[in-house]
């Protein structure tokens, strides 16, 4: 019995062995190995398709060959052939076709023997024949192997092959195959030496988003992250885009932000490895995220000042500022990833992220140290940024940081230290500080400065409330007396009661 079983399974190997490779693959479904790397997509390489009997071997040998040939429709075989290649074709075409249908050898062995006898454009129909429907598209991946190991692909046999497999793809993806056949068909690519690029990844993406499938876009790029496919396009600044980035891209166009910067987020703390370039834009995304929630809350303010709506209860003011610096702690996150993974010259792109961060959310001290680190860097901030800063260090009195900004606007035009001890006055206006308000006024109009007139009001109405609430007249007389020697208001009559010795005071400026 033993012996009968060794004779059968013998015979079985003599027989497989009178197969080649390729036919191995073709009825036992076994990934063939070509110089170690395995065909992954048995979907599109195995022959899924029924054949065609439009396209019979029969037909290629009748009378006129290459008008049936062309019977199948094939967008790409009407752009490669004229009419006067029809005239051109030679025999030995239809023979490589023929003989490539029949599986009986290796496809390099059949291209080797018929090289003397086909032409470079017979070459690419052959690869336009075999990536229809109903062919064996897994021989379109041998025949451009073969041409690339020859040397022979030009910038045109390469361009109809990106088309072919973008095709591929696109049938994949509408035929709702999943994502790891899709990722298999690039691993295919990548055999043949045809790396997937940048803009193949883009196609991808984008075709899971028009269709609706966003989670498959996020898998598929989780996927292609796992197995470690390299695909990157530089934007002419050094910075590496990618698969991941392009995603985040996507998300941000559709003003999930959140969602965005949480998608980067995850994929690195789970093991894989986002493109640099990807964490910058997810820091974009955090920006914009916290500038959503500075104009959200700016708008319920002023409903809240005109009784339209009630003001936030302090459960939710500790909800809005959870979420703020959660934001801002994923930011910080993605920008040490930046500095540990990415080159020097992305410093300046992180701190210039960070400062947009901390100024939509309202710390000036923070944008303030982001301001510096950019110096150091080499990145000059420009100075209307050093302006929204130091208003936010003043709606806050952080008299250190206030000072620090303020030493480089001796060295400015009276124009450019106007605007910025402007944007200084109403930072302290904002943050209800009127008496610095007034000192600053005071020093405008000290430096040969005129206040705008809005500015002007903002601080007496401030500092006039502070005659009811504090009893302190010293202050409104002194930005009184200040205005009016300088011309910016007209005579005034201030007057005061004071209700323990029931005595008006009255003084004319």
């Amino acid at each position: 019995m033993a012996s009968t079983a060794n004779h059968l399974l013998a015979s079985v190997a003599k027989l497989c062995s009178s197969y080649s490779v390729k036919q191995k693959y073709r009825f036992f479904a076994v990934s063939p190995i070509v110089n170690q790397c395995p065909r992954a997509s048995s979907i599109i390489c195995s022959n899924q398709y029924p054949k065609s009997p439009n396209l019979s071997i029969t037909k290629l040998n009748s009378k006129s060959p290459i008008r049936e040939f062309r019977l199948h429709g094939s967008v790409e075989l009407d752009r490669l052939v004229t009419s006067e290649d029809e005239e051109e074709m030679s025999e030995g075409f239809f023979e490589a076709i023929e003989e490539l249908e029949r599986m009986a050898r290796e496809p390099s062995d059949i291209l080797e023997e018929m090289n003397e006898r086909l032409s470079d454009r017979e070459l690419q129909l052959v690869l336009v024949y075999f990536s229809q429907e109903g062919r064996d598209s897994w021989c379109a991946l041998e025949v451009f192997e073969w041409l690339r190991k020859g040397n022979r692909v030009d910038s045109e046999t390469m361009e109809l092959m990106v088309s072919i497999m973008c095709g591929w793809v696109k049938k994949l993806i509408q035929g709702k195959h999943t994502v790891s056949d899709v990722v298999d068909l690039l691993v295919d690519m990548d055999c043949v030496g045809l790396k997937p690029s940048f803009s193949m990844m883009e196609k991808v993406i984008s075709l899971y988003w028009e269709m609706g499938m966003k989670d498959m876009a996020i898998s598929f790029v989780n996927e292609v992250l796992k197995r470690g496919i390299a695909c990157s396009e530089d934007d002419g600044e050094g910075q590496k885009g990618g698969p991941t980035g392009y995603l985040v891209w996507k998300m941000m166009v559709d003003g999930n932000y959140r969602d965005a910067v949480k998608m980067v987020i995850d994929l690195k703390e789970s093991g894989l490895k986002p493109e640099v370039y990807a964490y910058l834009i997810a820091m974009t995304a955090a920006v914009k995220e916290l500038k959503e929630l500075a104009k959200a809350l700016r708008k319920l303010k002023s409903f809240s000042r005109s009784g339209t709506v009630a003001e936030l209860d302090p459960e939710n003011v500790n909800l809005v500022e959870t979420y703020q610096s959660e934001l801002i702690e994923d930011g910080a996150r993605l920008s040490r990833w930046v500095i540990e993974e990415g080159s020097s010259s992305l410093s300046g792109a992180v701190h210039e992220r960070l400062l947009a961060m901390y100024i939509c959310a309202g710390r000036g001290v923070e944008a303030e140290r982001q301001l510096w680190e950019m110096k150091l860097v080499g990145k000059e901030a420009d100075g209307d940024l050093y302006d929204m800063v130091l208003a936010i260090c003043a709606s806050k009195n952080e008299s250190t940081a206030i000072a620090r900004l303020l030493s480089r606007i001796e060295v400015m035009s009276s124009l450019r230290k106007k605007k910025s001890l402007s944007w200084l006055l109403r930072g302290y206006v904002k943050g209800g500080y009127y008496d610095e308000a007034g000192e600053v006024l005071t020093r405008m109009l000290d430096s040969g400065l005129c206040p705008d007139y809005l500015d002007r009001v903002a601080v007496m109405q401030g500092v006039r409330k502070r005659i009811h609430k504090w009893e302190d007249v010293e202050s409104y007389l002194k930005v009184c007396k200040r205005l009016s020697d300088a011309s910016l208001i007209g005579p005034a009559l201030v007057y005061l009661y004071v209700k323990k010795h029931k005595l008006w005071i009255m003084k004319m400026l």
